[in-house]
């Protein structure tokens, strides 16, 4: 394995890419002009056909970086699985096969399919009947579909492990190996990995041939991310969450836990004081996983709870704050985590609290920083505005979805037509399986509600109801 990093390469165009016009054209629609980093460093070494071990975050464009070199291998005229991205979550298999679908966009019929647990297996067998060109999903639910006989490999030319160390984490290892195992030997092998924890060494000794190393030295924005440490003893820990949020009145905030209890007893404690959050851990279902996602990336909740493994591929536009309710052992998690903050040129906050035996935890981030970290007194944290602090938008949830063939647009046409509300109250919408989820203004929810059941939607009638009820 050549172990000499690749240097970064400087911004550039697609355009020196070699790549066909009709991509590069539809590149420039979706707003892809300059590469990022990771896309710059790794993306002439995936085309020329290398395996790569690529060290990214999240958010640092690392998916256009292998969505274009696997499209570059395929072949749209032969209806066989040719690529295969494996994901950590469900929430980040279906965000890779969006993207994958919108860059495949210059390609006639490129079919992305998503295999994840959580969801019937039947119907996932049924669309892989009907063939696909690229799947996407969650190692375990893979390799279901292969040992069944439901996913043939054998025409597979790209296998990309994506966010390879939260995978390590979550215990994948050998479903990883199990399904790297049933691909052709002659292959590509692209791995991308926020940290590089000694399972990454072994899967890439075990699967990668010669592969290339990128590693970007320069992740976030740390300039836009203004840090501030409190702190705090076992008894005023999750009280002064709340004093945060009152004081700093972020529209939305992540609160990272250690642990799943400590996430259940933020929740019972925040709850109580007023704020509207919820949790993300590791017990909870598929769907309810999907409910709380949606409702905190379309602003309808304040503050996520969440656990880091829970939290990972979790990409959420104008995170205004990240709260480290617990300092991390490890402080390349600090970082990843209060990254998630501070991007796309906005400014960001990140708040840590620290009790007095969690300082050589806060010691190794200086280290890591390589600098002090700024303390500030529980003390300045005052209530700011009048009253809880509220999300700007309500959920509704419809029941119909994609079964019943509703599209985004109708919901949109049902509220700004005969429900007579303006498209400027009406925020993202979520068409799931068997639901609809509609982020609407708070003042205006109830009265939506009210008009969706009196009205019709696709000339039927529906079922609507708020999420927070």
């Amino acid at each position: 394995m050549k172990n000499t990093p690749v240097p970064a390469a400087p911004p550039a165009p697609f355009s020196q890419l070699a790549l066909p016009a009709a991509t590069l054209a539809n590149l420039a629609q979706l707003g892809y002009v300059e590469m990022t980093p990771i896309q710059a460093a790794s993306l002439p070494l995936a085309l020329a056909g290398h395996d790569l071990i690529a060290q990214a975050k999240t958010g640092s464009g690392k998916t256009a970086a292998f969505g274009l070199a696997l499209l570059a291998r395929l072949d749209a005229k032969r209806f066989d699985v040719q690529a295969m991205v494996l994901c950590p979550t469900r929430e980040l298999a279906d965000q890779v096969a969006q993207e994958i679908r919108r860059l495949a966009r210059a390609e006639e019929n490129v079919k992305v399919l998503t295999l994840c647990g959580g969801t019937a297996l039947r119907p996932q067998a049924a669309s892989l009947e009907h063939g696909a060109h690229v799947v996407v999903g969650t190692p375990g639910r893979i390799l279901d579909h292969v040992l069944r006989g439901n996913l043939k490999l054998g025409a597979l030319n790209t296998l990309v492990l994506d966010e390879a160390d939260r995978m390590l984490d979550m215990g994948f290892f050998d479903d990883i190996a199990a399904v790297a195992r049933e691909c052709p030997v002659e292959r590509q092998t692209l791995l991308f990995s926020a940290t590089y924890p000694d399972g990454i060494a072994k899967l890439a000794q075990q699967f990668l041939r010669n592969p290339q190393q990128v590693k970007l030295d320069v992740q976030h924005d740390t300039e836009r991310i203004r840090q501030r440490f409190y702190e705090v003893d076992d008894t005023t820990r999750l009280h002064a969450v709340g004093q945060l949020l009152d004081h700093f009145r972020p529209v939305s905030a992540i609160a990272f836990c250690n642990t799943k209890q400590q996430c259940r007893d933020l929740l019972d404690v925040l709850r109580a004081q007023g704020f509207h959050a919820l949790a993300l851990h590791g017990e909870l279902d598929q769907r309810d996983r999907d409910q709380v996602l949606i409702q905190f990336a379309n602003r309808s909740c304040s503050v996520l709870v969440a656990t880091d493994v829970a939290a990972r591929g979790l990409d959420v536009a104008q995170l205004e704050a990240v709260i480290n309710v617990d300092v991390t052992p490890d402080p390349e998690v600090h970082v990843h985590r209060i990254g998630r903050t501070g991007r796309a040129g906005e400014d960001g906050w990140a708040f840590t609290l620290a009790s007095m035996d969690e300082m050589g935890r806060v010691g190794a981030i200086e280290q890591a920083l390589g600098r002090e970290v700024p303390w500030f007194p529980l003390s300045e944290l005052t209530p700011a505005g009048d009253g809880p602090l509220l999300p700007p938008m309500e959920t509704l949830q419809i029941l119909g979805g994609r079964k019943e063939k509703i599209r985004p647009g109708d919901v949109l046409g049902a509220l700004t037509g005969d429900a007579g509300f303006d498209g400027a109250q009406i925020g993202k919408i979520n068409v799931t399986e068997f639901s609809t989820y509609v982020a609407v203004q708070r003042g205006i929810a109830r009265e939506a509600v009210r008009r969706l059941n009196l009205g019709k939607l696709k000339g039927k009638k529906v079922k609507a109801r708020l999420m927070d009820d």
